[in-house]
């Protein structure tokens, strides 16, 4: 009797999620079949996030413009690190991290279907030099994700987008 109670209030929660609608967030559904990846650095490691991303979808990634239904054009793309606190003998304490990303979604005739917009996105992380090497590693880990959280930003836009 005990087991059939504990079942019961253990499954009560997703009975209830499922009763009201509730689903996890799923892939973006993305309106195009073909899309072109121009002017990323040949190792980005955001292209190569993407690249990842998209394989889990039914588009396919071209290799030429003329190929493609959709072109994603990335104008700049910028990773870099601001000191933001020092000690006073010049030691820097915490560091931001910063991504820029200005890309168009464009046609292969160029016609424009979304005009140039930016992605900024910024982390902090303090530091230490007793930790150095695990300083290393948090920065590392928090560009990663802020390369995911960039990836996830474009596909939900790349999604909102309408084909003629």
């Amino acid at each position: 009797m005990a087991v059939h109670r504990r079942t019961a209030l253990g499954l009560l929660p997703a009975a209830l999620l499922a009763g009201c609608g509730f689903q996890l967030r799923q892939a973006p559904q993305l309106p195009m079949e073909r899309l072109h990846l121009s002017g990323f650095g040949e190792r980005s490691p955001l292209r190569l996030a993407l690249e990842r991303q998209l394989a889990r979808t039914p588009v396919q990634v071209v290799p030429q413009r003329s190929q493609a239904q959709v072109v994603l054009e990335v104008l700049r793309e910028s990773h870099h690190r601001v000191a933001v606190a020092s000690t006073a003998a010049g030691q820097v304490r915490a560091w931001q991290l910063h991504l820029v990303l200005s890309y168009r979604l464009t046609t292969p005739q160029d016609e424009v279907l979304l005009p140039t917009s930016e992605l900024h996105l910024t982390r902090d992380l303090s530091t230490t030099e007793s930790l150095a090497l695990a300083k290393e590693a948090e920065e590392a880990d928090l560009r990663r994700a802020m390369h995911a959280e960039a990836v996830s930003l474009l596909l939900r836009r790349l999604a909102a987008i309408r084909l003629k």
